[in-house]
């Protein structure tokens, strides 16, 4: 079992940055992907990009304003987030794969104001 845990949101205007964190209870070196997920209120959870050691899959709504990254030796995955917008606003969660297992974290809340 591996517990996620993120950190990082908040509430910030349009246009400002925010970098969340996802901190791994164990070596995340040898996960298939890791990756950020988000959904906002009356909507489905949606991709937001996904990272595997070849490489990293924005969706194109965040492409060119968010940036995923990973320091090993500290298990953590990072979002930089730049850029952001009302409708960047959600419960931002953290996910990891590895063989046939799916982890989540508890989510992050991110608030874009206008």
């Amino acid at each position: 079992q591996v517990q996620l845990v993120e950190s990082g949101g908040g509430l910030v205007q349009a246009g400002g940055s925010l970098r969340l964190s996802c901190v791994a209870s164990r070596s995340i070196v040898n996960f298939n992907t890791m990756g950020w997920y988000r959904q906002a209120p009356g909507k489905q959870r949606e991709l937001v990009v996904v990272s595997t050691k070849y490489a990293d899959s924005y969706a194109d709504s965040v492409k060119g304003r968010f940036t995923i990254s990973r320091d090993n030796a500290k298990r953590t995955v990072y979002l930089q987030m730049n850029s952001l917008k009302p409708e960047d606003t959600a419960v931002y969660y953290c996910n990891g794969r590895v063989l046939d297992n799916d982890y989540w974290g508890q989510g992050t809340q991110v608030t874009v104001s206008s």
